[in-house]
């Protein structure tokens, strides 16, 4: 076996192994619009608080057009809950009116496209592709970057180095559902602070558990 096939053949054992730890991750939308909202709204914020912003905002505002007109202060104090709620604000109604005004109120399907977005970088137009089209990418949230860099998969210090790393070694036909996984995973398992190394199935292949764990540092 080739040693590219070996190397993809052990991301896929470990990526199993993780899947098989991780519960299914909650979708509060498919709809590409909201899907992008919703991801701009969760930086530093708790899974549950942005989906219930993003669900507030939905159903007072319900499409682009509307949330582009929208008062910034009434959006502030539906979306109070969320990190940097002043500021994600008055970036969801930027975002509304470049979608209304330049893609004719359809959030676009390409990378490159996405990224012209006001606020929206790499993982969020990676996360719109993925969980909203189905179009294979990997998205590099704080998770993703941590268990990647711990298991041993990357040795990055950002998340573009590890988004750019992962698209050499991940197979592509895991590349749907991976940044969910992932999430899952960092949230029960993998978790930033007290990962649960000795109840972790992953442990025999990371780096982290050799070096940390066995040694008595962490």
């Amino acid at each position: 076996m080739p040693a590219g096939d070996q190397a993809a053949g052990k991301v896929r054992e470990i990526y199993g192994l993780i899947k098989s730890q991780s519960p299914p991750h909650h979708f509060e939308f498919s709809d590409p619009f909201w899907v992008l909202i919703t991801t701009v709204l969760s930086h530093r914020t708790k899974d549950e608080v942005t989906d219930a912003s993003a669900r507030a905002l939905f159903e007072r505002y319900r499409t682009a057009e509307a949330l582009a007109r929208a008062d910034p202060e009434e959006v502030r104090q539906i979306i109070r809950r969320v990190g940097f709620s002043r500021v994600k604000a008055g970036r969801v109604i930027e975002v509304a009116k470049t979608v209304v005004g330049r893609f004719g109120g359809r959030v676009p399907s390409t990378l490159e496209e996405l990224v012209t977005i006001p606020g929206v970088g790499r993982k969020t137009a990676n996360v719109v592709l993925a969980d909203a089209f189905g179009i294979p990418a990997i998205a590099v949230d704080t998770h993703v970057h941590r268990i990647a860099n711990r298991i041993g998969w990357v040795s990055t210090k950002k998340p573009e180095e590890t988004e750019e790393d992962l698209r050499r070694i991940v197979p592509e036909d895991l590349w749907l559902g991976f940044n969910p996984t992932l999430v899952e995973f960092g949230k029960h398992v993998c978790r930033p602070v007290g990962p649960k190394c000795g109840e972790c199935k992953v442990s025999q292949y990371c780096e982290y558990y050799k070096k940390k764990v066995r040694s008595g540092s962490a």
